[in-house]
């Protein structure tokens, strides 16, 4: 097993440019930034480079101490959480506003923490000449480090100084994680089932659909891969009528489908299967992700031995392709199968890089067309001359033809089938490609 990467955690009170200086840090926009405070609810994991360093960067909630709002005492926790986690701190506070009893009060509790920390003024879009960041000395907390999270003015000094503090990363070069993003309609337990996964709360869980807005990105270890999850932002039927938030993290998690090697779709088996859990399911298929359908809930379902089947059967009814898709029965309440996700992952991944030999290809094509020749066109035999398989992730494979556009989509059903047949391909869509072999005859 590789050591992990060394994590530095961004904290501080709402609204004082966390997310921003993360989306900074990362290099790309991962964190949804908004003018209201409170927007970032979770721990958001992403590996930032920087003077050939590698870290995991974690963007954290806004910290409210003394509250007592359900959800502000679940976004401590997490903070809290991060800090536990992290070799390095990043103290974010406000220039503009100057030192707020807020940030007395974290500064006191990241002190008890022992923790390494660097202290960033953010907003300091006038340094050298704007001489508040030198209030922040008053909370003892070391030198403040002037930056403005949204020019990037100050960034490369302070990542200068983060890179110093950090320990040695001793993880092995050129590993990727496997991306599983968690996706579904909102308040489905997406949240809860990634809890029940790591054994802690390692997102936030209400009662309220919608409390996850960003895509969050948590790493575990499982038979020598890393796996990321990613819990994402319930995906709602339509945009209109969306506030922004929900609508940001709509388009985010879309990104995030697009980007997942395998997903997880979460629907509510104490429910039929809804037309917007069909969608979500065809734009992960679509996007060539690995799919497994995870029927959350089950400990709520009256079943006999029946039960099971009569779902799967109804399912798959409203979505043929899904018959391909591995159905997994679990409650991320009880725990009922929740570990079997990992395995079931880890097949399906195993599928999506699987890659069938070319003589072995073209023995399947020779039956498949012996059995049922492709339809003439015009009174012209199409012929299927030659087939390999160029790909994977999904696996996909290239039919030369005589005639490779006049060949109908029930005959390319039916190849499809035959080649699941043959191979099965559980889990993965499979993508098949028609070229013109040169040769009308």
């Amino acid at each position: 097993m590789t050591a992990r990467l060394p994590v530095v955690a961004i904290v501080g009170r709402p609204n004082v440019g966390k997310s921003t200086l993360f989306n900074r840090v990362v290099g790309r926009r991962m964190a949804i930034v908004h003018g209201l405070p409170g927007v970032t609810r979770d721990r958001n994991f992403a590996r930032a480079e920087w003077a050939g360093h590698s870290f995991l960067v974690v963007d954290t909630g806004g910290l409210i101490e003394g509250s007592d709002e359900p959800l502000d005492r679940a976004v401590r926790d997490q903070v809290l959480a991060a800090i536990d986690e992290a070799d390095l701190i990043l103290f974010v506070v406000d220039v503009k506003e100057g030192v707020h009893p807020l940030d007395e009060r974290i500064a006191e509790l990241l002190r008890r923490s022992g923790r390494r920390l660097l202290l960033l003024a953010n907003k300091a879009d006038r340094h050298p000449h704007d001489e508040r960041v030198h209030e922040f000395w008053s909370l003892g907390m070391g030198e403040p480090l002037p930056v403005s999270a949204i020019s990037g003015k100050g960034s490369g000094d302070v990542l200068d100084a983060a890179v110093a503090e950090l320990p040695a990363s001793s993880e092995t070069a050129g590993e990727e994680g496997l991306r599983v993003a968690v996706i579904g309609r909102p308040n489905v337990g997406k949240s809860s089932f990634v809890n029940r996964l790591f054994g802690e709360e390692r997102v936030v869980v209400s009662e309220t659909p919608g409390t996850t807005r960003d895509a969050v990105d948590a790493p575990l270890r499982y038979h020598g891969r890393t796996l990321i999850f990613v819990d994402t932002a319930g995906l709602r039927k339509k945009t209109r009528g969306l506030t922004p938030l929900e609508f940001y993290g709509s388009i985010r998690t879309t990104r995030v489908v697009r980007e997942a090697d395998v997903c997880l779709l979460l629907i509510d088996a104490t429910e039929e299967m809804h037309t917007q859990d069909v969608k979500i399911a065809e734009m992960a298929w679509e996007a060539g992700c690995g799919l497994i359908v995870v029927a959350n809930k089950w400990d709520l379902v009256e079943k006999d031995e029946a039960t099971a089947p009569a779902y799967e059967r109804h399912m798959r009814e409203r979505a043929p392709f899904l018959q391909w898709v591995p159905v997994l029965f679990a409650s991320a309440l009880t725990g009922l199968r929740v570990r079997k996700a990992l395995d079931l992952v880890l097949h399906v991944q195993e599928q999506r890089e699987r890659r069938i030999p070319t003589p072995e290809v073209n023995r399947v094509l020779a039956a498949l067309v012996a059995r049922q020749a492709p339809p003439h066109h015009r009174g012209q035999a199409v012929k299927l001359r030659y087939a390999t398989q160029v790909g994977v992730r999904p696996p996909t494979f290239v039919i030369f033809s005589n005639l490779p556009k006049q060949i109908p989509e029930h005959y390319i059903r039916y190849i499809e089938n035959s080649f699941r047949a043959a191979w099965e391909f559980p889990g993965t869509p499979l993508r098949i490609v028609f070229r013109s072999s040169g040769r009308a005859r």
